[in-house]
């Protein structure tokens, strides 16, 4: 099946990337949100991101706008995915809210609608059985920042139809990604192999074995990596990190997915990174 229209649930940081990507690759978009004003702060965050393409001259100012002309905005759930060939939900890393914005979209959605989560660890299959549709139901776990990160993760849930994972990896080609195929297993393999890292560079800093500058400059100068754990950490968020490492706990009841009780307070301190202008890092 060809994906013509889509629609995404949530235009935050995840949201509006993954709407920028489908509408810039000529596919009309849906973008949901609660109210009109977060819709507009979404829209406004694609402008800008937009505007920079255009400056660095990947795309010229024509193709800017006929980018925007392709998103739509809507605060109605239910009219926004009517019409469209796949919807992609992209809220918080919450499975009740996932599960809520699911039996909406199920009952309002075309029979041939696929639906996508974005979902960075919480179970495909889990989420797929609260729907009638759990052979046209995926995980599409896109990288942020969208516009510029090439990865998308292809979850098969157990019910996932053969069709519905062809249609979604094409459609991450189409989107100038690179699609890879993964099992529904707590993290897939992206978070499976991260959150453990980030997690061990926490309890650097907890047990006092040396600053948080200096754990990401080991790992960016002795392992070659672009940004350091504990500023990768600051950047995804700190309460995500938490969220998803407890998934990773409570999924495979192993204590090496312990969070480090360092994280636990810095998220109940309500220091979560880029977000809130100060974690490891001050921002």
């Amino acid at each position: 099946m060809d994906i013509k229209k889509a629609a995404v649930i949530g235009g935050g940081t995840m949201g509006n990337g993954i709407c920028h990507v489908f509408a810039m690759n000529e596919i009309t978009i849906h973008l949901v949100e609660m109210n009109q004003e977060l819709a507009n702060k979404a829209v406004a965050t694609i402008d800008q991101n937009l505007d920079r393409m255009v400056t660095k001259e990947k795309i010229d100012e024509s193709k800017k706008e006929e980018t925007l002309d392709r998103i739509i905005t809507f605060t109605d759930t239910a009219e926004a995915v009517a019409k469209v060939d796949l919807v992609v939900e992209a809220v918080p890393e919450n499975f009740e809210l996932k599960k809520k914005v699911f039996a909406e979209v199920d009952q309002a959605a075309l029979d041939k609608t696929i639906l996508a989560t974005n979902t960075s660890s919480i179970s495909i299959t889990k989420l797929a059985a609260t729907t009638s549709r759990p052979g046209q139901f995926i995980g599409m776990h896109f990288f942020n920042p969208v516009p510029v990160m090439k990865l998308v993760e292809v979850v098969r849930g157990l019910d996932t139809n053969e069709e519905t994972v062809n249609t979604i990896t094409e459609t991450a080609r189409l989107l100038d990604k690179n699609p890879v195929e993964v099992a529904d297993y707590p993290g897939f393999v992206s978070n499976r192999v991260l959150m453990p890292m980030i997690n061990e560079a926490i309890y650097c800093i907890y047990e006092g074995v040396a600053e948080p500058q200096d754990v990401d400059q080991v790992m960016k100068l002795g392992m070659a990596h672009p940004m350091g754990p504990l500023r990768l950490a600051d950047f995804i968020g700190l309460d995500v990190c938490l969220d998803i490492l407890n998934v990773l706990h409570d999924g495979f009841k192993d204590p090496k997915y312990r969070p480090c009780p360092l994280l636990v307070k810095m998220v109940d301190a309500g220091k979560l990174g880029d977000k809130t202008g100060e974690g490891f890092y001050e921002h």
